[in-house]
């Protein structure tokens, strides 16, 4: 069986370290920064951003977690010259504490009533049950982990 790109720039972002992530998280955008998948300006949105931190030290914004994961399936697309090799440090905000949290670790909602700035989205959780309850309150289908979320459930949020 031929493993996706997909699934290989999961692996690729599950064999990195996650060390930096307190230094990631106390960095916000700047009013310049736009999102490399859809061009919208990232700070417009803090309660909603994700963040690639690459090996070089620069930052990819994001204006939500859908967005981040489209980034993630093909990095070069996106930001030319980079591969998944070079991300160093992934995170999304918790959407009930607003703080940024590493993305490996948390809990994705699919389905909900609650949307991004770009409409139907994935809505992060640090806590399990924080998702369920959720989950619960706003009519979303499942929570998924960083490693369930392909191309097939981004499809499904367009």
């Amino acid at each position: 069986m031929k493993a996706s790109r997909f699934t290989w720039a999961v692996a690729a972002l599950l064999m990195l370290a996650t060390p930096g992530i307190a230094e990631e998280a106390a960095k916000r955008p700047s009013a310049k920064d736009k999102c490399p998948v859809c061009g919208m300006f990232v700070s417009k949105y803090p309660d909603w951003t994700a963040t690639v931190a690459f090996q070089d030290g620069s930052v990819a914004w994001f204006d939500g977690a859908k967005d981040l994961f489209k980034f993630l399936v093909d990095p070069g697309r996106f930001v030319p010259g980079r591969k998944p090799a070079d991300i160093r440090v992934v995170t999304v905000t918790d959407y009930y504490a607003v703080k940024p949290l590493d993305a490996r670790e948390a809990y994705f909602v699919v389905g909900s009533d609650v949307f991004g700035p770009m409409g139907k989205e994935l809505v992060p959780f640090g806590k399990r049950a924080e998702a369920d309850e959720f989950l619960r309150d706003h009519r979303g289908k499942r929570v998924l982990r960083f490693n369930d979320v392909n191309r097939a459930v981004l499809d499904g949020l367009e």
